[in-house]
């Protein structure tokens, strides 16, 4: 069901209706061109296209920002209501639509993150029947080889039900490694392919998923006003507390999008290790931060500046061309 909440410029009740899927759709495409307003949910971008196909301007809000909205009781008619009241707010922020090619790219990152984890989840599973036995193995997928032998020794003395079982669940973790090969071969392509893509590339600590998850999850950098705004929108900066003119910075927000935020840390582990083989000068940004910080506090601040610099690369549309090791 869709629940309507018709409303005036000055915030004047016009209707209330409800529709079934098809009537909604029917009704406006045959309503003239108006601004409307939805919860950022599932299904809203596809809506919000449609919509935008009728001549209609669609605004998407995040349900955190109605919530305040809803009075009293909870019901479609009064989170209709809300909605319209919040997006009459001059300083309401809005979800940027997405696009059907946008939306594939975040499916296919999805399903290689989903496969993945249940990868994870059946090597630890079979980790822990075998070590009932007595056979045990380091954590890490590049220890499976060791499992693997322990199951095709039929000599060892593991009983033949527990072999079959797991002999069974390792052709699944087989079946999930080609799943994630196919589909990194199938991200790598698609990297290739988009000019942003390969410009965000050029970026130490950036790789094809990375610059995917950007390219699906992240608004268009035009929204934000400068690389800070990306930094925070990614949940990159101290959360605040801050009271009569006294500054109190805690502990890093992790507020936005996860996605992005977790692979750009990861990134720029990855950038640190490598810059470490060649030795790092402690007249550098880098060096005087790693000589007194933790790595992964290290690592979240090379994050921010990562995101600020991905901001600036792709309003200027430039490659990356600073050295990993600025200088302070």
């Amino acid at each position: 069901m869709f629940q309507l909440h018709g409303a005036a410029a000055d915030g004047a009740v016009v209707f209330r209706k409800k529709f079934t899927r098809s009537q909604f759709l029917r009704y406006m495409e045959a309503h003239r061109g108006c601004t409307l307003a939805m919860e950022a949910c599932p299904g809203a971008h596809y809506w919000a296209r449609e919509l935008e196909k009728a001549g209609h301007v669609v605004k998407l809000i995040s349900p955190q920002y109605v919530t305040p909205y809803v009075k009293r009781q909870k019901n479609d008619a009064a989170d209709a209501d809300a909605i319209a009241e919040a997006a009459t707010r001059p300083q309401m922020r809005f979800v940027e639509p997405k696009t059907a090619q946008q939306q594939a790219r975040a499916v296919v990152f999805r399903i290689r993150q989903k496969a993945v984890a249940q990868r994870i989840e059946l090597v630890n599973s079979l980790r822990s029947h075998l070590y009932e036995f007595g056979y045990i193995a380091p954590v890490g997928l590049q220890h499976l080889p060791k499992l693997i032998q322990v199951l095709e020794d039929e000599s060892n003395g593991l009983p033949v039900a527990a072999r079959i079982a797991c002999c069974s669940r390792m052709q699944q973790i087989k079946s999930l490694g080609a799943q994630i090969s196919a589909l990194d071969e199938q991200i790598s392509e698609v990297s290739k392919k988009g000019h942003r893509a390969k410009r965000l590339q050029t970026m130490p600590g950036v790789g094809p998923i990375t610059a995917m998850a950007i390219e699906a999850f992240a608004p268009p950098v035009e929204t934000f006003r400068r690389g800070r705004d990306v930094a925070a929108w990614l949940g990159l900066v101290p959360q605040q507390n801050s009271s009569g003119g006294r500054a109190r910075l805690g502990r890093v927000s992790k507020a936005g999008q996860h996605d992005i935020r977790r692979l750009l840390v990861i990134g720029a582990m990855t950038a640190i290790v490598g810059a470490s083989r060649g030795g790092i000068s402690e007249e550098t940004w880098l060096g005087k931060l790693m000589s007194h910080k933790p790595r992964i506090l290290v690592a979240t601040a090379l994050a921010n500046k990562m995101a600020r610099q991905i901001w600036a690369m792709l309003t200027k549309d430039e490659n990356y061309r600073a050295p990993a090791l600025a200088e302070a």
